[in-house]
This record gives C-alpha cells, sequence and structure tokens, in this order.
C-alpha cells in the first residue's frame, strides 16, 4: 500500500490515529513524494476558478445514494459494482493466470499450522502472506481473506513495550502477544476457530519487495504516467487483482469449502475489504473494520483511483455486500459518526431487501484508529455465526508469537525478486501486462461481425463511457431551461437562460428561425456564442446556413471555457515553489470528472432540455462539434442515441492516446483503454453520423461497427473548405 495521507500533505493525520497506525512503511515513504510528482508545469497564467464545486477525499461529505426497491436497488448495484471494475482497471476482466502457488516451511503450535506462501498474481508480479490454519483437518473447512491497513511493516508489525503497555492499560488488548502483533493474535484465533486465514502483504510492506521504490526523474513511467492513467492501471487496481487473486489462491486449496469464504481487514484493508467483497460473490460475509464513512474516504493510492469515488462514497461500496452478511466496527476516527452517518442506511437497505438481521455495526469510539480485541471479538461472532462454525466460544488465549523471519517468506531456497523484478522496471512492466490485457479483450469489440458481438461492444464499451462521463442521459424533467432574455430580429428570434442538472447549470443561447420546422441543431464549439454569433452581432455564415434550413441553433458555453488546463483540487495551495507539484491525479480524478466529462455532462443537459421543451418541442435534435468540441459531441451522442438523429463533428484527428500531461483540458483515465476516438464514434451508430478529420483508413472499425448496425456514416477526411462550414452543410442538408 503505497502513499500515506500524512506522506503527501493531504491533510494532517487525525489526532485520534495511534502511533503504530499512523504512517506506511519507510521504504515507502520515498514512494509517497515522488507518485506525486507528474512532471506537469503550471502556466504562468492563473486559471479560472471552477464553478461547480470540487470534491477530495478529506473534507468532503459522501453520504449513500437512496433507493426505494428491491429492483431499484440492483440497478444502483450493478452501477456501483461497475464503477469499481472500471476504476481498479478491471472491467473487464483481466485473465487469470496461473498462480504457480509456492507452500512452504510449515510451522507447528499446539492447535494450528502456518505456511508461508508466495504466488503470482500475474506473471512475475508475487503476492506474498501467511497461511494459517487449523491442525487437525476434518472435510471442508471456511477460509478467510485477510488484507491488513497501513501500520509499520506490515504484517511483520511488532510494537515495542510501551505501545503493548498502553494498549492492556486502555482495556484495548489482553494479551502481550496480541498487543505486539493483533495481526497474528486474529489469525491464530481464526485458525483455532478451524478456518483456513492467509494475511497477505499489501503493495510495498513485509515481503512485498518488488515496489519499494519509484524513480522520477526526467518523464515519469510505471504506474505514475499519463500512460498509465489513459489504461488506468493504478496502485489500487493491482492491489484489488492481488486481492481477487488471493480469492482464487484459496478456493484452490483442496481442503477449503468454497462456499463459506469470509473477508475482513482493517483501515486500508478494510477498504480492500469492501472492494474485493464488492466485485466477487464467492466471498459469502465481508467485515470491514474502521473504514466505512461518510468522511474520509482513504488517504493511501492503493484506495484511490480514477472515478472511483464519483457518484458514490463508502457507503455506497460496502452495500455492494448486500444481501450478504455485512459487519463493520468504527473508532475514534473519520468513522467516529457512522452509528449516526451510514449506518441507518445500510440498516435501511438490508431491511429493504428482506435480511435486516444480516448487517451489524459495532462502534468503539472510546478508541483510537484500531483492529483490537474488542474489535475482533466481535468479528469472531459475526464468523462463527454467518459462517456456520458453530462454536459455542470464539475467547481469544494466549498465543506465541512469530519474529519477523519465522514470518517472511523469502529464505536461501525462495530468494528474494530482483534485477528487473523490482523497482521501475518491474513497475513499467506490470503497466504494459495489464495493457495487453485490455489490447486482447477491447480490440474485438472494436471490430463486431454480428448483432450479437455489437450488443457485447455496446455493454462493455458504452459501460466504460458511462463511468468515465459520470452521466447518462437526463430522465424526462430532470434537465430544465429557464429563460431570462429575449431578443425578436425579425426573421429570427434570439433567447438566452440556463438549462440546469443535478444541479449544474450552463448558459445557452437559442437562436429560432421565423419558419422554424422542430429541428434542434446542438452546435458544440469551444469558442461558445462566438462560433455562430459575430462581434458585430450579426450570425455567422455558418449560423445562417442552419437558420435558412428550417433549424434552430442552441449554443451552451461549455464549462470553463477558457481553462488551458484541467483543474486540480489540491493544486491550489499544495504546490511546491517551482510549481512542480500537483498531487497524484487519482486523487482529483477519483472524486470529479474531468474537464472533458464535465463538458459532455453539459451536452446531455442541453439534448434533454431540448427534448423536454414543451414551449419549443423539438423533433429531432441535431449535433454539431466543431472548434475542439467535435469528440465532445460524438461523446455526448454515443450516451444519447436514441434522442439524437444526425451527428456532425470535427474530431481534427485528435486522440487521447497522444496526450502527455494529465491536467490537459481533454485529458480522459482510460480513454485509450476504451478504444479512444473510434470507440467514441462508433458507439454513436446507428446514428447518421458525418465525421470531419477522420477516413476509412484513420478509423476502419468505426466503418465495420456502421455497418452491422445498418446505420449511415460519412468520414469526409480533411474538408474541401472549412471543417466549420463542412459541419453546417452537413447538418442543413441533412446528411
Amino acid at each position: 500500500m503505497l502513499t500515506r495521507k500524512r506522506k503527501i500533505g493531504l491533510a494532517p493525520a487525525s489526532n485520534s490515529i495511534p502511533q503504530s497506525g499512523a504512517t506506511c512503511a519507510r521504504a515507502i515513504a520515498v514512494a509517497c513524494v515522488a507518485l506525486t510528482l507528474l512532471g506537469s508545469r503550471v502556466t504562468g497564467t492563473e486559471e479560472p476558478e471552477p464553478a461547480r464545486p470540487l470534491r477530495d477525499l478529506g473534507k468532503s461529505y459522501f453520504p449513500f445514494t437512496p433507493v426505494q426497491s428491491a429492483a431499484e436497488w440492483k440497478s444502483r448495484q450493478q452501477e456501483i459494482q461497475r464503477r469499481v471494475l472500471v476504476a481498479s482497471g478491471l472491467y473487464p476482466m483481466p485473465e487469470k493466470t496461473p498462480l504457480r502457488p509456492q507452500v512452504h516451511s510449515r510451522i507447528e503450535k499446539d492447535d494450528y499450522v502456518i505456511e508461508k506462501v508466495v504466488f503470482e498474481s500475474l506473471p512475475g508480479h508475487f503476492v506474498t502472506g501467511n497461511l494459517y490454519r487449523p491442525k487437525q483437518i476434518k472435510g471442508k473447512i471456511p477460509a478467510i481473506v485477510d488484507p491488513h491497513g497501513h501500520w509499520p511493516n506490515g504484517r511483520f508489525i511488532n510494537a515495542d513495550a510501551a505501545e503493548v503497555k498502553k494498549q492492556i492499560a486502555m482495556g484495548a488488548e489482553q494479551w502481550e502477544n496480541a498487543a505486539h502483533s493483533p495481526m497474528q493474535a486474529r489469525c491464530v484465533q481464526l485458525a483455532r476457530m478451524g478456518c483456513a486465514v492467509f494475511l497477505y502483504d499489501m503493495l510495498g510492506y513485509a515481503d512485498s519487495v518488488q515496489f519499494t521504490e519509484h524513480r522520477h526523474g526526467g518523464k515519469a513511467k510505471g504506474f505514475v504516467s499519463a500512460e498509465a492513467e489513459l489504461s488506468l492501471v493504478s496502485y489500487f487496481g493491482l492491489q484489488t487483482w492481488n486481492s481477487e487473486r488471493v480469492v482464487d489462491f484459496l478456493c484452490s486449496l483442496p481442503y477449503v469449502d468454497t462456499t463459506r469464504i469470509g473477508c475482513t481487514g482493517e483501515s486500508g484493508g478494510g477498504t480492500q475489504t469492501m472492494m474485493v467483497t464488492g466485485i466477487d460473490d464467492r466471498i459469502k460475509a465481508a467485515f470491514p473494520c474502521v473504514m466505512v464513512s461518510t468522511a474520509m474516504q482513504g488517504g493511501c493510492t492503493c484506495e484511490n483511483a480514477h472515478y472511483l469515488r464519483i457518484n458514490q462514497g463508502n457507503i455506497d461500496i460496502a452495500a455492494l455486500t448486500a444481501p450478504r452478511p455485512l459487519g463493520m466496527t468504527a473508532a475514534d476516527d473519520w468513522t467516529k459518526e457512522l452509528e449516526a452517518k451510514g449506518f441507518p442506511d445500510l440498516k435501511k437497505l438490508y431491511t429493504l431487501l428482506g435480511v435486516p438481521e444480516r448487517v451489524e455495526a459495532h462502534f468503539n469510539i472510546k478508541f483510537p484508529h484500531n483492529y483490537n480485541a474488542v474489535s475482533r471479538a466481535q468479528m469472531y461472532a459475526f464468523f462463527n455465526r454467518y459462517l456456520k462454525l458453530g462454536l459455542p466460544n470464539t475467547a481469544e488465549r494466549d498465543f506465541e508469537l512469530l519474529s519477523t523471519p519465522e514470518q517472511s517468506v523469502w529464505d536461501d531456497r525462495h530468494p528474494k525478486p530482483a534485477g528487473d523484478q523490482v523497482g521501475e522496471a518491474h513497475e513499467v512492466a506490470v503497466v504494459h501486462w495489464f495493457k495487453q490485457q485490455a489490447a486482447k479483450q477491447i480490440e474485438p469489440l472494436l471490430h463486431p461481425e454480428s448483432a450479437a458481438e455489437l450488443r457485447q461492444a455496446r455493454k462493455v464499451l458504452g459501460g466504460a463511457l458511462e463511468v468515465m462521463i459520470g452521466r447518462k442521459l437526463p430522465e424526462k424533467g430532470q434537465s430544465t431551461f429557464t429563460l431570462r432574455t429575449e431578443d425578436d430580429k425579425g426573421d429570427y428570434r434570439i433567447e438566452r437562460g440556463s438549462t440546469t442538472c443535478a444541479g449544474e447549470s450552463v448558459e445557452a443561447m437559442f437562436v429560432y428561425p421565423k419558419n422554424w420546422n422542430h429541428r434542434v441543431v446542438l452546435w458544440l464549439s469551444l469558442k461558445g456564442e462566438a462560433s455562430i454569433l459575430q462581434p458585430d452581432g450579426r450570425l455567422s455564415e455558418s449560423a445562417t446556413r442552419i437558420l435558412n434550413s428550417g433549424s434552430a441553433l442552441a449554443c451552451p458555453k461549455l464549462y470553463l471555457l477558457e481553462a488551458t488546463r484541467n483543474p486540480n483540487v489540491y493544486s491550489p495551495n499544495k504546490r511546491k515553489s517551482d510549481g512542480a507539484y500537483e498531487g497524484f491525479a487519482g486523487y482529483h480524478y477519483g472524486y470529479n470528472p474531468s474537464l472533458f466529462a464535465a463538458r459532455v455532462r453539459d451536452a446531455l443537459t442541453m439534448i434533454a432540455a431540448i427534448r423536454d421543451d414543451s414551449k419549443h418541442p423539438a423533433r429531432p435534435i441535431l449535433v454539431a462539434g466543431v472548434e475542439g468540441a467535435g469528440v465532445i459531441a460524438a461523446a455526448a451522442t454515443a450516451l444519447a442515441p436514441k434522442a439524437v438523429q444526425q451527428l456532425a463533428c470535427d474530431t481534427e484527428g485528435f486522440r487521447f492516446a497522444k496526450l502527455t500531461d494529465v491536467w490537459d483540458v481533454n485529458f480522459v483515465p482510460g480513454a485509450e483503454k476504451y478504444g479512444d476516438v473510434p470507440a467514441l464514434l462508433s458507439l454513436c451508430a446507428p446514428v447518421r453520423t458525418t465525421v470531419i478529420g477522420e477516413t476509412p483508413d484513420s478509423a476502419p472499425s468505426v466503418a465495420t461497427v456502421f455497418a452491422v448496425a445498418k446505420g449511415k456514416l460519412e468520414l469526409v477526411g480533411a474538408p474541401t473548405s472549412s471543417a466549420v462550414a463542412a459541419v453546417a452543410s452537413a447538418l442543413a442538408r441533412g446528411k
């Protein structure tokens, strides 16, 4: 687990966190700073302040999105899960390559054994940990997935004598050995209760030595690069993939009952518990500790990723477990208000689903951030009940503490990774593996040969686009237009006002010809009104041509037209003196839409407002995209194909994959992974489409999709006149 929030300066660490859990491993501290140096530089001018509030992980409020029925929850649950998968880089799921597990060096204790485990979650990347299980196994036994939080040395944690004394004095622990290592304590007890427990290393902790440092000189590579962001490869994604493969490993053990798998972890391990349980229904019961909250969402890069908490927060993500059993604990930290904020929503959801008894929370707020004996006892009772252990007593007993060498998986016969298997070289290799996996899965979707294959392409590519934009076409009545001024020009009338949806307003100008045919052209341009209105107040030649055809024009001022870079929620007060420090990009795009996405949302708001305007009923709606807004127009049409009759746009040959600055105004995390601009154009089918700036050679897959969808497509390439005139001409003549 990399980059603790204290290390990167996102927010002061809570005073309630004990010293033993306040910082990451020393080796990761180097990476924390490196992850924030993205190589971008602030331009000499100040950017316009965002007109819409930006959210961040530490100060924003993340309430549960309520539902009114079980059917509504099923739809909402799918939406949350898809967002988690896209954010993880696991949509669709990569190939599950052979684990090649090495289980060695068995350690026998009185009634349990411990084994050292190494397996490959992907070729060349090792997951390491200790497997605790009963000494005597009769039949099939339950298994527990056990990720850990951000404690010094991870699963090697061994609190000093002063901390042990403190924990026992406050009633947090009963036994000295448990106070030294609460992780060993819970694994031993669960093994004594009859479970197989795999306590595995988070990235950069204990035996996870392949990500110990990050080189950041010159152009960023590996996980902190535009290349990785455009493909949604991240520390969070790798960690979640590791957890998914842990489930695979446990299910591969011959003595494990695959119908009785649980998951529990604390802090950052609580985050992983929510995530892997949410995406893998093989986990039948989950107990995330001191993480489920409407407040701080998790400070580490292993807990943050692009898109992860847009339209949702940790309460929503924890709710993915429903209707499976869900237990949780709160402490005197960011979870201390769980009893009043969040848990009532979860209780209401489980009641709605008919299983109110399956959700529970324990509010141990007299203790600081922890997974202490009090919380562990609550967890033992939970798994005793829901994994059907049938034990009359789950009280902890003392145990023999293992030293670090006794726990470590690396020895002479099992040497640590070295050379290009560690550091930046390994990081780059992992990025490329995930990119290759995505290419194998996405490329066929760009060339469907049947209606069934086209439906699958729309499901995957269209589903990912919904996540990246963060909004579908608004339902009827959700988008409204408020008129402010009217100006009768004789042959045409100009109306100005604002369209509003979900609290976001878009200034817009409507131009209606005297003899209106009820067609409306939504004119999208990064010049705003200046695209169709000349300085002297007269309409441009292209606008006049459209009005002469009988169509009206709707021209919005897309969000932050003057911006030359994406806003960054952390940049104003977190830059170094040289202007280089921008913060890990996932801390912005994980909570806020990209500027490109915000502009597409504006276009969707406009389409819905035009569609629903009873005063000026529009049939049909046509969309134009020019002067930097061509791809925006395509994305909006792709999300609203049933509302749009025709699209004409100028892409200018733009490709997201060519961007190298994560704060570019057009930067969209994941855009390259999901087929770039050709995929957006393909999703517009069967809407009649004219594309300037593209040819059959530059976008061969688009023609294939339109043929299967039986839609009309014209790829113009370089127009003989201006691109704006060509777009206007295509819409004016209706082809």
